[in-house]
């Protein structure tokens, strides 16, 4: 008897062992199964890997006298969109203007002057609604900061120790065109003619006056200010000429539209437009 209930214990307790074994086993097969569904659903649901984006080159085509303040708008432009190249292309107004008449490459137009944007916007090449009004000018005459002859006004141009006048060609240069009129105003066009040198951009007329071929010239302020070699000698009187307008645009044929329009609307922001008052500019009103 004593033997039976031996056995039929040790039977108990074997199949007691053998249950608690087998749960166990499906536990462990339960979490193994739960982790790797969640990871599957992890892996189904993570966001996919952002493409990079697309390299573009924007060319603007701009007044020569925006130089250094655009090349410091670039870096900075650049920086936070290390996508976009900006590629200038400086020179006089009506220059520029024409290059996107004849189909130049061109995204955005930066003009000195209304009267190139309004050419360009008669031919349909930029859009009214896609140009404003940014930035406003000084014209003033500079000399050599070594310059020994005073000259304090337009009449003082007369004066026999000034041999030499720079001019920016009025017909494609805006700043030539401003002297033009300011000069015609006091009377002075015809009788400075003997002793005027014109330029092909407001930038060579600086630099005719920083290397002495010319005793005086016609500039902006903002491009008299990135000069030590020269010196204003007189801030010409406002009321002789038109007001200094900086129209931008964007130009139609333009085929990277998006990054034009972000560009065209940074230039508008606080951060460009401090750039532009650091140089001398004054914002349109």
């Amino acid at each position: 008897m004593f033997k039976k209930m031996k056995g039929y214990m040790f039977l108990c307790a074997f199949v007691i062992v053998a249950l608690v074994a087998a749960g166990c086993g499906n536990g462990q097969n339960t979490q193994a199964n739960e982790s790797n569904a969640a990871q599957a659903t992890a892996t189904a649901t993570a966001e996919p890997t952002a493409e990079p984006l697309e390299s573009v080159e924007l060319t603007i085509s701009a007044a020569a006298s925006m130089t250094d303040a655009l090349k410091e708008i670039q870096t900075a432009y650049q920086t936070i969109h290390p996508n976009i190249t900006l590629s200038f292309n400086f020179g006089a107004s009506g220059a520029l203007q024409q290059q996107i008449e004849q189909g130049a490459p061109a995204d955005l137009f930066l003009s000195a002057a209304v009267k190139n944007m309004t050419a360009l916007i008669d031919k349909e090449l930029i859009d009214a609604n896609q140009q404003v009004n940014l930035l406003a000018n000084e014209l003033v005459v500079v000399i050599p900061t070594d310059a020994k002859t005073a000259i304090e006004s337009v009449n003082d141009l007369t004066k026999a120790d000034v041999k030499t006048v720079a001019i920016g060609i009025p017909e494609s240069v805006p700043a030539g065109n401003y002297a033009k009129e300011a000069l015609t105003s006091a009377n002075l066009w015809d009788a400075l003619q003997s002793k005027s040198v014109q330029a092909k951009d407001v930038r060579q007329v600086l630099q005719y006056v920083e290397t002495g071929n010319a005793d005086a010239g016609f500039v902006y302020k903002t491009d008299a200010l990135t000069s030590e070699q020269v010196k204003i000698a007189f801030t010409v009187d406002a009321s002789s000429y038109k007001a200094i307008q900086y129209p931008i645009g964007i130009v139609k044929a333009t085929k990277h539209s998006k990054e034009a329009e972000e560009f065209y609307t940074y230039l508008q922001s606080q951060e460009a437009l401090d750039v532009f008052v650091k140089y001398g500019f004054s914002i349109s009103n």
